[in-house]
């Protein structure tokens, strides 16, 4: 593995309401190796940034200005896509049964946190 891309190859989805995380987020993952779909800051421009698009996971903010990003992450899970749910929330009351044992970071997320949680995506077998 490539220490300075340990996430070569892998093309993440990035969903994230507020501008800067969001460009915070895309940075570190691109400066990790990855091809970055979005940043999307909703559920509806993500489901158009990924329409017909090949990805290996994705990171999804679980609340977009207001709007859960549930809807998405069950889309995903149809398409064993895995991805990971960033969130200020500390409380496992606001994940559907479906979600509530999915990975999740807590924000403001650790770049290194990150980039181990995306690592895992890769380590998948397809």
């Amino acid at each position: 593995m490539n220490k300075s891309a340990p996430l070569a190859g892998l093309r993440i989805l990035v969903v994230e309401d507020a501008f800067l995380v969001a460009l915070d987020l895309s940075d570190e993952l691109a400066d990790a190796g990855c091809d970055v779909v979005g940043p999307a800051p909703s559920v509806q421009q993500a489901l158009e940034q990924i329409d017909g698009v090949e990805l290996d996971g994705a990171v999804l903010d679980v609340n977009l200005q207001g709007e859960r990003s549930f809807p998405l992450a069950e889309h995903l899970a149809a398409r064993d896509v895995p991805f990971v749910f960033l969130t200020g929330y500390d409380s496992a009351t606001v994940f559907p049964d479906q979600f509530r044992d999915s990975p999740r970071l807590s924000k403001p997320v650790d770049t290194r946190v990150l980039i181990e949680a995306v690592a895992r995506f890769g380590n998948r077998e397809h």
